[in-house]
């Protein structure tokens, strides 16, 4: 992944790759971010995994998100790690990481159970024989979104004492 923190505003509260890539990987969800086909944002939570420098979703194979991605490909994906509310200072500590890249359906079957594959490994490694069959069953009405990530940036706040 090209990671790449000169972007970011705050150079004194930047995440190193290592942490990032803990991250991408151990997330439950983040939230795509796409521009809408009425020009406005949209952004969705969404389940994936990482596989070197893409990320995989599955979603129905209609909607939203499919129109706003065939107009505009060009997409941002926000993860957001430990967060801790600090009301008496009046702010947060964090880490977040922010993908940019390119998202596209996937047309290639193979590419398609293979994406689901390693979704079935991260979200239920102990089901993967039931979780296959599963996956055959409906492989007609899931479509695969692959992310092929450009850059990766990430930042965090710690507050001492």
């Amino acid at each position: 992944m090209n990671f790449d923190n000169t972007s970011v505003r705050r150079q004194d509260r930047l995440l190193s790759q290592a942490r990032a890539e803990e991250l991408i990987d151990a997330a439950e969800y983040g939230i795509l971010s796409m521009v809408s086909t009425d020009a406005g944002g949209y952004g969705l939570p969404l389940s994936f995994v990482r596989e070197a420098d893409s990320l995989y979703f599955h979603c129905a194979p209609e909607g939203e998100k499919l129109r706003c991605l065939a107009r505009n490909p060009r997409v941002t994906f926000c993860i957001v790690g430990r967060t801790h509310v600090l009301p008496g200072r009046f702010t947060t500590e964090y880490e977040s990481v922010l993908l940019r890249g390119e998202a596209k359906v996937v047309a290639d079957d193979a590419e398609r159970m293979h994406a689901l594959e390693l979704l079935l490994g991260k979200y239920c490694p102990q089901d993967l024989t039931v979780g296959r069959k599963y996956a055959e069953k409906s492989f007609h009405r899931t479509a695969i979104l692959r992310l092929d990530v450009q850059s990766v940036s990430a930042k965090s706040k710690a507050v001492r004492g």
